[in-house]
């Protein structure tokens, strides 16, 4: 008979710890950044504070159930509806609010969300359930295995475009692609998804750069304004360049050790915004080269045990959505760090768990409440089975 444990005893604390030191961290950091302001000084990290909680709440939910609740069809479709209605909301009705020039934001009473953001980790769960379901058929016939699911994803992808966030729906588009390319597809189908990406990306922004703004309508200009910036930002210092000089000067000023906690220059009327897009460069101003790197280490061994139980998983399910929870977070810190860095173009995207944002730490949350679950759904399944194993070999041995 197998002996029933109690669930904590399988909590995966190389992905809780982490989890916890970093948004501690960023709840500290949204505090510097926003003390500029006296009276956002406490408000922005206590709101910060408060989404952490609700995530602390998801988190402990989300752990308690089973794995197989997940795998609900009708539960699925319910959040897929959901979303998509609150995305429509956004776009079409005046509860929606404007931010860096999309539509971007839902606001209901006191409360504003982001749900794109929610969108990312419903995507993921969405292509976990479809596509560990018909393993049996992607390799053979992937192409009818994947069009319906395929269009759905397309048609949410769309309403967030329409917003405009491109940067939103680049992502979302990088974890559909990554969950596809985990299924179980054709290599050769992989190798020239991955190598097409590589040229259509590499052929758009010469091309961008060639035509210039006549390519985008006035709505979306401000994409056309962040490829010029990305190619130089000192052509217009004090203009669309500003955001990213200064993003230089904050990685500058913070030499190895930084200026210490509170002490960025940057943020004190410079770089506006500093506790969201620009976060990871006030991170090194004022904690130094050494402390932020170390924060990355941290975060990219969260990022990689996630991974890592989702290659081990002896479920396709519990696979692809602990892959696509790792793949959706190292997509944003590439995407965030390559703007900040200039090596990519802004788009807009949070630093995780770092970067002030209630409905980014949320999501990300609920991503690490689904890893924990898994984690310890693997545990347990590991577990009975050496318990099993040992049982037998004293029947034998009795017999």
């Amino acid at each position: 008979m197998h002996k029933k444990i109690n669930k904590k005893f399988f909590l995966d604390y190389l992905i809780l710890v982490p989890y916890l030191i970093l948004s501690v961290v960023g709840i500290l950091m949204v505090y510097s950044a926003s003390s500029v302001n006296s009276q956002g000084l406490a408000l922005e990290a206590i709101k910060q504070g408060g989404f952490f909680i609700v995530g602390l709440i998801a988190i402990f939910f989300i752990y308690k159930m089973k794995t197989q609740v997940f795998q609900n069809k009708q539960f699925i479709m319910t959040a897929i509806i959901t979303i998509g209605a609150l995305l429509i909301l956004t776009k079409f009705t005046s509860l929606g609010v404007k931010g860096g020039g999309a539509d971007g934001w839902l606001k209901i009473g006191a409360i504003t969300l982001q749900p794109v953001e929610f969108l990312k980790i419903i995507v993921i769960w969405y292509l976990a359930y479809i596509l560990s379901r018909r393993q049996g058929t992607i390799l053979s016939h992937f192409k009818d295995a994947l069009l319906k699911p395929m269009m759905l994803i397309g048609l949410l992808i769309f309403l967030v475009l329409i917003q405009p966030d491109t940067g939103g729906a680049a992502i979302l588009i990088l974890i559909t692609l990554i969950m596809v390319l985990a299924s179980g597809i054709p290599y050769l189908y992989s190798l020239v998804a991955i190598g097409g990406g590589v040229v259509v990306s590499t052929f758009l922004i010469q091309f961008i750069a060639l035509f210039g703004g006549a390519l985008f309508p006035k709505r979306m200009m401000y994409v056309y304004k962040r490829f010029k910036t990305f190619t130089n930002p000192f052509e217009d210092p004090l203009g669309d360049g500003h955001q990213m000089i200064n993003s230089y000067f904050a990685l500058n000023n913070g030499g190895w050790f930084g200026l210490g906690l509170g002490k960025s220059i940057q943020k004190k009327g410079f770089l506006t915004n500093a506790q969201t897009d620009f976060m990871f460069s006030i991170v090194v101003e004022e904690l130094g080269l050494i402390l932020s790197l170390i924060l990355l280490v941290l975060l990219f061994f969260l990022i990689l045990r996630i991974f890592a139980i989702g290659i081990r998983s002896t479920d396709s399910f519990n696979s692809l959505m602990c892959i696509g929870v790792a793949g959706m977070i190292l997509i944003q810190v590439f995407v965030n760090l390559g703007g900040v860095t200039g090596l990519i173009p802004l788009t807009g995207v949070t630093f995780p768990f770092l970067s002030q944002g209630g409905s980014s730490l949320v999501t990300l949350s609920i991503g690490v409440g689904f890893a924990l679950n898994i984690s310890a759904d693997e545990k347990r399944k590991k577990y009975e089975s050496n318990e099993y194993e040992e049982t037998r070999l004293l029947l034998m041995l009795n017999d």
